[in-house]
C-alpha cells in the first residue's frame, strides 16, 4: 500500500463534496515530479503484467479488473493512453461499455460484463461499467427505483464471486469539478481537431450534475467493502490521476504476486542439445570468476580516475607545449631554407 493508494480507498462511505477534485492526496510533488514518477514505473509494471501472463500459461488462474468509472471528459481515454497503454498490449483487454445493444437488452445487465471478464493471465480494463446501470438508470429513470435498489446488492455479490474466481478487482472513480469539465469541453469546441470528441448529448448530461454527484455517492457508499473498495481519484490534474490509477494497478499487481513458471522440461539438458548444435554464443564465464574480475576491475577503475580532471589538465599542457615547440622549429627550418636561397641568388 502507497501513500497515494491508502489515500484515495474507500471501504465504507464518501461525501463527494468533500473531495477536492484538484487535489493530489498522497502526493506532495508538481506536475513535472508526477510525470517523472509515471515515468519511472514503466518497467516494474511491465514485470509484474508479464509474470502474470506467464503463470498462466503453467496454469495460474489469477488475472486483473481495473475499471474505470466518471464523467465525461474526466480523464478515461488518458488512463487508457497514458497507463494501461505501458503494458503489452497482448496481455490486456480493454471494454468500453456504451448503451446495450438490441441484444444485451434481452439479458440481465450483468450478461454483457460477466461476458468481457477478464481471463487468467490478463489485465482487463473497463471503460464505464457494471455501475451505468445504477447511475445512468438512476440520474435519468431508464429503471424503476426498487430494480435499481436490487441491484446495489447485485453488484456487490457478483464482485465477490469474481474475487472467488481469481480476478483482483481494482474500481476507480475519477472525480472531476464541474468548472474543470466545462472547460475541457470547451476546448473540444474551440479546437478544430478536438472536434471529433465532442458529443452535444455531454452537454445534456452536464445539465444533470448534481444528480450525478448524487449516485456516484449513492452507489460508491452502497458497494464499497474491504475487500472491494471504491478509490475516488481526483482528476482535475490528469497527470495525478495517471499517476494514482497506475499506483492501483501496480498495487492490484504486487498483491496478486506473480511468479515465474518452472519449466516443465530439463533446461540443462536442452542446454547441451542446443550448445552442440553450434551457432550460438560462447558460455560466460562462472558467476564467481565473473565476480573476482569485477572487483579486480572496479578496484583498477577507483585509481584510475581518482584524478581525472588534474591528468586531463595534464595531458592539454603537454600537448599545448609540443605544438608550441613543434612550430618554432618549423619556422627555423624555414627561416634557414630561406637564407640559403639568399646566398645562392
Amino acid at each position: 500500500m502507497t501513500a497515494i493508494t491508502d489515500a484515495l480507498r474507500i471501504t465504507r462511505s464518501v461525501q463527494l463534496a468533500e473531495v477536492d477534485p484538484r487535489s493530489t492526496p498522497g502526493f506532495t510533488g508538481k506536475k513535472a515530479d508526477g510525470e517523472a514518477a509515471l515515468a519511472a514505473g514503466v518497467d516494474r509494471l511491465a514485470d509484474l503484467q508479464e509474470r502474470l501472463f506467464a503463470a498462466s500459461r503453467a496454469g495460474g488462474d489469477r488475472s486483473v479488473l481495473l475499471m474505470v468509472q466518471g464523467m465525461d471528459t474526466s480523464g478515461k481515454g488518458g488512463i487508457m493512453r497514458h497507463v494501461v497503454g505501458q503494458i503489452d498490449p497482448q496481455g490486456v483487454d480493454i471494454t468500453a461499455f456504451k448503451a446495450p445493444t438490441a441484444t444485451e437488452r434481452k439479458h440481465d445487465f450483468l450478461w454483457r460484463i460477466e461476458r468481457a471478464l477478464p481471463k487468467p493471465g490478463m489485465i482487463g480494463v473497463f471503460d464505464r461499467s457494471h455501475y451505468e446501470d445504477v447511475l445512468i438508470h438512476r440520474v435519468q429513470q431508464f429503471s424503476p427505483a426498487a430494480e435499481i435498489q436490487e441491484r446495489y446488492g447485485r453488484i456487490v455479490e457478483f464482485e465477490r464471486e469474481i474475487a472467488d474466481r481469481g480476478i483482483r478487482l481494482v474500481k476507480v472513480m475519477l472525480h472531476i469539478s464541474f468548472e474543470e469539465q466545462g472547460a475541457r469541453l470547451l476546448e473540444r469546441l474551440d479546437r478544430p481537431d478536438k472536434h471529433w470528441k465532442y458529443n452535444p448529448g455531454d452537454v445534456d448530461e452536464r445539465g444533470h450534475w448534481d444528480d450525478y454527484m448524487e449516485a456516484y455517492q449513492v452507489a460508491i457508499n452502497r458497494t464499497a467493502r474491504a475487500d472491494a473498495p471504491w478509490h475516488v481519484v481526483p482528476a482535475d490534474h490528469k497527470w495525478y490521476a495517471r499517476l494514482a490509477v497506475r499506483e492501483l494497478l501496480l498495487e492490484a499487481l504486487k498483491e496478486v504476486d506473480p511468479q515465474w513458471p518452472a519449466a516443465d522440461y530439463d533446461v540443462a539438458g536442452e542446454r547441451e542439445r542446443l550448445l552442440a548444435l553450434g551457432g550460438v554464443p560462447e558460455p560466460e564465464e562462472e558467476p564467481s570468476e565473473a565476480v573476482e574480475e569485477s572487483a579486480e576491475a572496479v578496484g583498477e577503475s577507483a585509481e584510475a580516475v581518482e584524478e581525472p580532471k588534474q591528468q586531463s589538465k595534464k595531458a592539454k599542457k603537454k600537448a599545448k607545449k609540443k605544438a608550441k615547440k613543434k612550430a618554432k622549429q618549423q619556422a627555423k627550418k624555414k627561416a634557414k631554407q630561406a637564407e640559403k636561397a639568399k646566398k645562392s641568388g
